[in-house]
């Protein structure tokens, strides 16, 4: 008797944890103009992704648009695989290359909040490698910080690709050097690939399992990882790139992991795997101050201070008018691409042409994923812009 009861619990406990593992985990959904929005205008994005799949601007599309904490508009178009004639669903699993970033930023800032970490500590008070670097062959004028890191103003220059171990991929750009004074001016960098070392020196932990534990369980985020397993990788959109005759070819697909699983490391500044819905999840916790349905991932204050402008008035990031926060690009002056977004919107793009945005000033949430390798200027997509405008354009206050 107490073997069957037993075995019926072992049944009854494992349909319990697969159904938790095969729950997908979706904000709230809501109308459009149960929240300020015109649907009509939102069943447009549909058409313009789809015209851009037909024109061969990209393979497919997964949009997604939140406001007040509802889904209003999640969209998915064309392929994840042109040559499989595999259709993009919403749940396809995309590589989001730089929207890393603002993840492992966020995973500072929870130690931050601990207390285990200052923005103004030098950076070789957690990594030694860096009390002798060097600005061009000579020591620097003032010492190397936390916030440079996090704000690409560290003079950190190299590939942002890892090698074997993070301990040894940081080594390598700290004999590297820097390339200016740190705080002098702002440039693209693998910052945010020493943070995800810092984090692993000051928890003991892998960087991965660090984030696993405090940021994607928490959050219920089943589909982002550094390693898709097999049921994950059968939903990979794969990259391709335009050809100058205009068609799309493969290029670019899954040059961080799938061929490296474990042979390098997990790439703290761009080697992420993700859904829309994740994301959003991921999102909605930063609109929210911090927490989400409960959990609370990171303070308000921290949040605050992730989001706001740290860079002054220096030149920023890919397209004018935009500041640097903490793992954040932030908006300061709308324009081109961004002029329909409000001041203070903040987000990040990755190299295959996907973006997040967070607008607090309207409570929305913008995510547009694709996976093209060569756009002339992935943060400036005729593909983004049009997303953007439209979702804008569904605003009735």
């Amino acid at each position: 008797m107490t073997l069957v009861v037993t075995c019926f619990l072992s049944l009854v406990l494992s349909a319990a944890v697969a159904e938790e593992t095969s729950t997908h985990w979706p904000l709230p959904q809501a109308k459009p103009e149960d929240v300020g929005l015109r649907g009509d205008v939102l069943s447009k994005i549909r058409s313009r992704m789809e015209q851009f799949v037909a024109d061969k601007e990209i393979a497919g599309a997964v949009t997604l648009l939140a406001r007040g904490g509802k889904i209003v508009h999640s969209e998915a178009v064309g392929w994840a695989d042109l040559d499989a004639k595999t259709p993009m669903q919403k749940d396809s699993l995309f590589q989001i290359a730089s929207m890393t970033k603002p993840i492992t930023a966020t995973g500072l800032m929870i130690l931050v909040d601990r207390g285990k970490v200052g923005l103004d500590d030098p950076v070789a008070k957690y990594l030694p490698e860096f009390a002798d670097v060097k600005v061009n062959g000579r020591p620097p004028e003032k010492p190397l910080l936390v916030r440079h890191l996090l704000t690409h103003t560290s003079g950190l220059t190299g590939s942002q690709r890892t090698e074997a171990t993070l301990a040894e991929t940081v080594a390598k750009l700290a004999r590297d050097g820097l390339t200016f004074e740190p705080g002098e001016r702002w440039a693209y960098s693998p910052g945010l690939t020493v943070c995800g070392r810092i984090i692993e020196v000051v928890t003991g932990q892998s960087y991965e399992e660090f984030l696993r534990r405090e940021i994607f369980q928490p959050l219920r985020m089943k589909d982002t990882t550094f390693v898709p397993t097999a049921e994950q990788r059968s939903r990979l959109a794969r990259a391709y790139q335009r050809t100058p005759e205009g068609n799309l070819v493969p290029g670019g697909g899954a040059i961080w992991l799938i061929e490296d699983a474990g042979v390098r490391a997990p790439n703290p500044s761009g080697g992420l795997y993700s859904t829309a819905a994740d994301l959003a999840r991921f999102y909605q916790m930063v609109l929210n101050g911090g927490e989400l349905e409960g959990t609370r991932i990171l303070s308000s204050e921290a949040v605050a201070v992730m989001t706001r402008v740290h860079t002054g008035d220096l030149v920023t990031g890919f397209t004018p008018g935009n500041g640097w926060g903490l793992g954040w690009c932030v908006v300061r002056e709308p324009q081109g691409v961004t002029r329909m977004l409000s001041p203070g919107t903040f987000g990040h793009g990755g190299a295959f042409g996907t973006q997040g945005w967070i607008d607090p000033q309207r409570k929305m949430i913008f995510i547009l994923l694709v996976q093209r390798t060569n756009f002339p200027n992935s943060d400036a997509s005729p593909v983004r812009e049009a997303f953007q405008e439209l979702a804008v354009a569904a605003l009735t206050d």
